[in-house]
This record gives structure tokens, sequence and C-alpha cells, in this order.
């Protein structure tokens, strides 16, 4: 019997993530040995903090090391409304909140317990590679409100109001974004804010992972706006301003209801996370972001104008500067229709292999996050392999006819 009779329909409809595929694809040229720069993987190349590691050993010892509560310790997650409290001013009490194993399995748990087949969830395009997945896992339809580089990559708020039906369920973004590092202004969100206010059955999920790494101006919450208040959803985690990705640490805070339900999905999936990992969270939580962050955000800030001098001699891109997270996303449009080599460049998939296989360079498709015109670089990677990858990018493109 074939595997496609054995296997459901979910599964065989559900599409790889990209990051992960194109990570695995560098992973086995290398071994092949081949000298690859990956820049496709969205992960800090910063080692945990020592005194959260040291926090995770006293757990240990401790013995922290049984089941805990589905939706997580309650000293975390007193510790995740103390940190709300103190960077957005927003109120929440621990029973309002929910960990998880990462903001992942947050966002999965979101759309299994909010959505009947046929609701409508308002993305804003670019988005996260897995958002499109996990709303189809959980019968959603996806309904895309394209920005691009002339904008920022940002969503007006008059588009939202132009795209609420009555079927409209939520709306989800990011901010700072993956893949663009926009960031939405208090005035852009309060914007957006006034137009869901008026339509009562539409709520906001907003993923905040990245708020740590920004690096002009002021990362905001669209909660913060005290009319959706009630409607709005934060999802974040410890992953990225936490150098904390293996840990497997997420988290909502939002409607009581909701995070019941949330826990209730859990319960009969996963269970609670690590108990070690989140008491060492909770201590992450209480400690000031900036010494945590501050490293590591003018690291970035370095990187991010290194490669966009070096991309900016690349006269074909067109290119907006990220304010947050660690990505580049640029259009790549004019070059579709030239050929390197043995390849069309027709799409930045066919720019994606290309480059992986001539140039040797691991970037992300725009297409897996709903932008087929650009791709993804993630400049978490040291300096010399960003000066390397850069030469080999402008080496390709310049090859390009």
């Amino acid at each position: 019997m074939s595997s496609d009779k054995v296997l459901s329909q979910s599964i065989l409809n559900l599409q790889e993530s990209a990051t992960l595929k194109m990570s695995q694809m560098a992973r086995d040229l290398r071994a092949q040995g081949h000298d690859i720069i990956s820049l496709s993987i969205g992960e800090p190349d910063f080692d945990t903090p020592k005194f959260i590691i040291e926090a995770a050993k006293e757990a240990l010892d401790e013995g922290y090391t049984h089941y805990t509560p589905v939706p997580g310790l309650i000293e975390l997650r007193e510790a995740i409304c103390r940190k709300l409290k103190r960077d957005t001013n927003l109120t929440y009490t621990p029973n309002q909140v929910v960990v998880s194993n990462g903001a992942k399995q947050t966002i999965y748990n979101l759309c299994q317990v909010l959505l009947n087949p046929g609701d409508e969830v308002i993305l804003f395009t670019p988005y996260w590679v897995s958002y499109e997945a996990i709303i189809k896992l959980a019968g959603g339809v996806i309904v895309k409100l394209i920005a691009d580089v002339n904008t920022d990559y940002k969503v007006s708020a008059q588009q939202v109001e132009e795209a609420i039906t009555d079927k409209t369920k939520f709306i989800l973004y990011s901010s700072p974004s993956n893949p663009t590092g926009s960031l939405y202004t208090q005035d852009e969100l309060a914007s957006l804010a006034a137009v869901v206010a008026k339509h009562d059955h539409v709520y906001v999920i907003s993923d905040e992972i990245y708020e740590h790494i920004v690096f002009s101006g002021v990362h905001h919450s669209i909660a913060q706006n005290p009319n959706i208040f009630d409607r709005t959803i934060i999802v974040n985690g410890m992953s990225k301003g936490y150098a904390m990705t293996g840990w497997r640490l997420g988290y909502m805070a939002g409607p009581e209801f909701i995070a019941k339900a949330c826990a209730k999905m859990q319960g009969q999936v996963t269970s609670g996370a690590t108990s070690f990992g989140q008491k060492a969270a909770s201590i992450a939580l209480d400690k000031d972001p900036i010494e945590v962050t501050s490293r590591m955000v003018q690291t970035f800030i370095e990187r991010r104008d290194l490669v966009l001098s070096e991309l900016s001699k690349i006269e074909g891109l067109q290119i907006s500067v990220p304010q947050g997270a660690f990505y580049i996303f640029p259009d790549c449009s004019s070059y579709y229709g030239k050929r390197y080599g043995a390849y069309t460049i027709s799409n930045s998939d066919d720019l994606a292999e290309a480059l992986l296989k001539e140039a040797h360079v691991a970037i992300v498709s725009g297409s897996a996050f709903g932008a087929p015109n650009c791709f993804r670089i993630s400049y978490a990677a040291s300096k010399e392999q960003l000066i390397e990858a850069c030469k080999r990018l402008q080496r390709f493109f310049e090859e390009l006819k």
C-alpha cells in the first residue's frame, strides 16, 4: 500500500517549514564537503546567559524535575505578569497566562481553540512561515493583506478595514516582524486598534517574540490600546531576546477564557513545559531586559549595517532598513527572467536554490513568507561569515544574464 493511502490528508497537504528545510539542505551540502554559509535560520548565535543556565542547574538541585501544572509553574506565570506590567504597563493575572513548549505551540494552541472551519484569519503579509500552515491545520481561511518594500512591509489600517468580514475571527501579525524586521509605531498600532474596536467579533494575536531586539524607537504592543485590550492575545517567549531557542518556552497572555481553552488543548497534547526550564525562565524575566540583551542588540545593529552596506552594491535589489529582529528582506524581482548557468530565475524559489547550489549561500525564499518577490537573510552569523556571504551574493547577481 502506498504511503499516500496510509497517511492523513492533513499531513499530506502540510507544507514543510521552509526555514527548517533550507537549513537541512545546507547541512547536507556541508556534510558533502561544500563550504556553505547559512543565513537561513532564525536563531540568535549567542549562548544563553550564564545566570539563566545557573538558575536551571539550581532548579534541578532543588527538585524541579517533575510534571508542572499544564499552564505553567505559578512562579513563572507571576513573573510573566510582572514583566508585562514592567515593560508595557499591562496588567494580567496568572490565570490569563499559559506557558507552552515554545511560542510556536502557543500559536498552534490559539488557532485550535479559536478557529472553526471556514473562519477567516487576516494575515499581515509578509508573515512568519508557520502561520499559514498552523491556520490551515485548524480549518481557517487565510486573508492576506499585502505590504511591500515601498511601505516598509507594513499594512495600513485602511487595508484592515476593507478586509474584515462577518467571518473574520482574528488578525495575526508580528512586530518586530519576521521576516522583514519592520516595527509598528505606537500611532500605527493605535490606528489599527481603532479599526478593530469597531468590530467586536474580531480579535488580535500579537506575536511579540522579537520585542527586545529593537534598534531604534520603542517596541509597543497593540494591547496597550484600551479599546481592544480585552480582545488582544499577546504571544511571546524566551527564545529570541534571551537566546534560549533550545529551551522551548513560549507563552500567551490574554482573556482568561481563552487561556483556559489553551490549557485544556495543551493538556491533551503535550501537558506542561520542562519544569527546571520554567524555573530558570522565571528568574530571567525578573532581570532588566536591557542587561540581558544590550550586547546582543548592539552586535545585531553592527551586522545589520554591515550587510545593508554590502547589499547596497547590488544594484537591482530594493531594501528597506529593518528596525528590529535580525533579518533583511530584499525585493529581488528585477532579476526575474535572468539566467545563471543552468538556472532560470523565475521566482524566489529558483533564486534560493541557485544561491545554495552555485554560490553556497543559504537564504530563504520569500514565497514561504507570502512574498514571492523577496528573500530573507538572517544576519545571526559572524562578521566574517557575513562579509564572505555578501561577496558571494554580489558575484552571483553580477553574473546573472
